[in-house]
């Protein structure tokens, strides 16, 4: 009795395991293979029949230039938006650990933004940079500095710099309190062993703390890469896709698709965006679990 009663014990935390592995199947398993069922299809969406087309969805993404520009713009945010958030984020971590006067002003200062609706803060910078009435072009005008008033928001070239500008001014804060935590999980006895040994603070930070901020490190490149690859809101509210098809991300134009009766096309979007978020973050873990092992 005592022999079983020890197995039970052994194997409870299977028993834990139960209702999450219940949840993941039901709301991420199930899903997926009901969007890979679907991508096969013609459905609009509209109709109760539908008529399997094997992979000839997939085959006209490649071939659709919209689609084929959607990737691009969601690769170019996705990439280049979390280096930016990891490294300010990590710049004003180091600058707010110091005892500084006022750094408790400065850490809400920069965090606030994050707890703003993506959606909200969109609109907001829609009305500051709006072409037509937005509230810089006003001030720049009574100013009469009008002539200074670049319509960046309606530039093929420059509105995706405006709208990961954007993105990193609201999420960097976030970023940030990441690293404060882990800077703060470092011993100072370390700090203060590599001042006596001579390192200066730029070897310091690269040699010691970066290597201990891996963690960390690890929590935002993650987050930030999901979130960035699959971004949504800040380009609906602030471009709509705009100008033209400039700055449409692939989330955006599988919502249009979709609503313009190709959801079989639509959902074999999604599962392309699905792989494109999937293995850029696999290959971050994987890098930065090998820089776990090497130090």
């Amino acid at each position: 009795m005592i022999r079983i009663a020890r197995r039970l014990h052994e194997r409870l935390h299977l028993f834990m395991a139960v209702p999450a592995l219940l949840l993941f199947a039901v709301f991420f398993v199930v899903p997926l293979v009901r969007g890979i069922n679907i991508s096969l299809t013609d459905w609009t969406g509209l109709t109760p029949s539908y008529h399997y087309v094997g992979l000839r969805n997939f085959a006209e993404f490649f071939r659709d230039a919209r689609a084929v520009h959607a990737l691009r713009v969601t690769l170019i945010f996705g990439l280049i938006s979390p280096l930016l958030l990891c490294a300010l984020g990590l710049l004003y971590a180091l600058l707010l650990d110091n005892r500084l006067r006022g750094r408790g002003f400065v850490r809400t200062f920069v965090y606030m933004p994050a707890i703003i609706s993506p959606l909200i803060m969109g609109y907001v910078w829609l009305l500051l940079l709006n072409s037509e009435n937005g509230a810089l072009l006003q001030l720049l005008t009574m100013l009469h500095l009008e002539s200074w008033y670049r319509d960046w928001l309606g530039s093929p070239g420059q509105a995706l710099w405006v709208v990961i500008a954007v993105n990193l001014w609201q999420f960097v804060g976030y970023a940030m309190i990441i690293f404060l935590a882990g800077l703060q999980g470092i011993s100072a006895e370390v700090i203060e062993a590599a001042k006596i040994d001579g390192a200066g603070y730029g070897k310091t930070v690269r040699h010691i703390i970066v290597p201990l901020l891996l963690p960390a490190i690890r929590i935002n490149v993650v987050t930030n890469l999901i979130g960035s690859l699959a971004v949504f809101d800040v380009i609906s509210a602030l471009t709509d896709g705009g100008p033209g098809y400039a700055t449409e991300s692939m989330s955006l134009f599988i919502m249009r698709t979709s609503f313009n009766g190709h959801t079989g096309y639509a959902t074999a979007v999604a599962i392309v965006m699905f792989a494109v978020i999937l293995i850029p973050v696999s290959v971050a873990l994987q890098l930065m679990r090998k820089a776990d092992y090497d130090r």
